[in-house]
């Protein structure tokens, strides 16, 4: 959904077990930062964090927050899911290594977004705040649903995000194939998806956005008449998942897979019987992706109340999970490493940070917070088993990746 609301950092709710430095709040760091006209700085707190880690801070990895324009939340959150997302981060920064000597090229959302990741990991100091201002002005510039200062929908800005990301590199695949030099080769580098039964239309190009993420998803539809079961394939870049008061994402990955009945005025024109039959009709994951992301539909339209509310319920993630509604029936492994998480009582107003695992340690990030915190603070985000709780800290997209079986 598209939420308007009020500015989110006056409607943060810290919560006991959220670092003592997140508590005490960020002005100090801030207003430092501000003064010495440099974000690579963020005082005690990246000094906390180097020191908590020690030896063990992971050679090379950077861990830097991100300064909050106002109502920038919902986009940090979801950039520092997107940067330790490592196959994401590799092939943008191998992108930008193999197009920033190309000065005559316009600034889109890619140019900007390789551009900030590479700032982070080319930081000298490890820990420090980047002002992504660049991206945001070229976020406002391109979509003006995130121009003003009200709140905004994560799940929405990832959704435009990924799918600008898609059309951008497509674009220019399609530019680099009708250059001349180009023209005896009719075949990308990246490959072509596969084309779906009876297409004769041209498929799009799979960009690396793609194989990071795209996964598809078969519609099998039975006649219950001649039972000829038709199927239809859809792609999608993350997997939105109804959710129910004291489940589980294996519950309603479930729901989402169960066979629905289409009969009375929903029967299916079945092309064998050429007439309207009844039948049964299931949604079934058929390619699965190396990065799995899932939505949880918190925010929902209520007809009685005339407005979206949020639902606040129990929902248990898991840190390890099996997608078992899949065509082969094969038992994927996937490992959760980032969690983003709504903070408020409603869609109207709220407050967004993430939670990213690095390296096999759990990181806090809050705009220009970063901390350490412990694998057990995930479960913290599940939700309330009762409807009028306290709690209003929910996981709102979660982020898997693919785990290669060793034998």
């Amino acid at each position: 959904i598209s939420s308007s609301c009020s500015n989110p950092p006056a409607h943060r709710s810290p919560s006991r077990y959220w670092p003592a430095s997140r508590r005490r709040g960020r002005s100090v760091a801030v207003q430092r930062g501000r003064a010495n006209g440099s974000w690579a700085v963020m005082g005690a707190a990246s000094s906390r964090l180097e020191k908590a880690l020690g030896e063990q801070f992971p050679e090379g990895e950077r861990y830097f927050g991100l300064e909050n324009f106002g109502n920038t939340c919902y986009c940090n959150s979801v950039l520092q899911a997107l940067y330790f997302c490592v196959s994401f981060r590799e092939q943008l920064l191998e992108y930008y290594a193999n197009n920033k000597s190309a000065s005559d090229g316009e600034e889109n959302m890619l140019t900007c977004l390789a551009d900030l990741f590479s700032q982070i990991s080319n930081q000298k100091k490890k820990t420090g705040v980047i002002a992504p201002k660049r991206f945001i002005q070229r976020l406002k510039k391109q979509n003006e649903l995130f121009r003003s200062y009200m709140h905004q929908d994560a799940h929405e800005f990832l959704n435009f995000l990924l799918n600008e990301l898609v059309d951008i590199l497509e674009k220019e695949c399609k530019a680099n194939k009708e250059t001349p030099q180009n023209s005896s080769s009719n075949k990308s580098s990246n490959g072509p998806i596969n084309g779906q039964p009876n297409g004769s239309h041209k498929e799009p190009e799979t960009t690396w956005v793609h194989k990071c993420f795209q996964g598809i998803l078969t519609n099998q539809t039975k006649c219950l008449r001649c039972e000829t079961v038709t199927d239809r394939d859809e792609t999608f870049l993350d997997l939105s998942l109804d959710i129910e008061q004291n489940s589980s994402i294996t519950s309603c990955l479930k729901n989402f897979s169960s066979t629905e009945t289409l009969n009375a005025e929903d029967k299916f024109f079945c092309d064998k019987c050429c007439s309207l039959q009844e039948a049964q009709k299931r949604m079934k994951i058929k390619k699965q992706p190396n990065i799995l992301v899932i939505h949880l539909k918190r925010f929902k339209y209520i007809e009685q109340l005339g407005r979206y509310k949020k639902l606040t319920y129990r929902v248990v993630f898991p840190l390890e999970l099996k997608l078992m509604n899949t065509v082969d029936n094969s038992d994927l492994e996937y490992s959760l490493f980032a969690v983003l998480v709504h903070v408020g009582s409603g869609p109207n107003h709220g407050h967004y940070i993430s939670v990213v695992k690095s390296h096999n340690h759990w990181l806090f990030f809050d705009d220009e917070t970063v901390e350490m915190t412990d694998e057990s603070m995930v479960q913290t985000f599940f939700g309330s088993a009762q409807e009028f709780s306290g709690n209003t800290d929910n996981g709102y997209i979660l982020f898997y990746e693919s785990v290669s079986k060793t034998s």
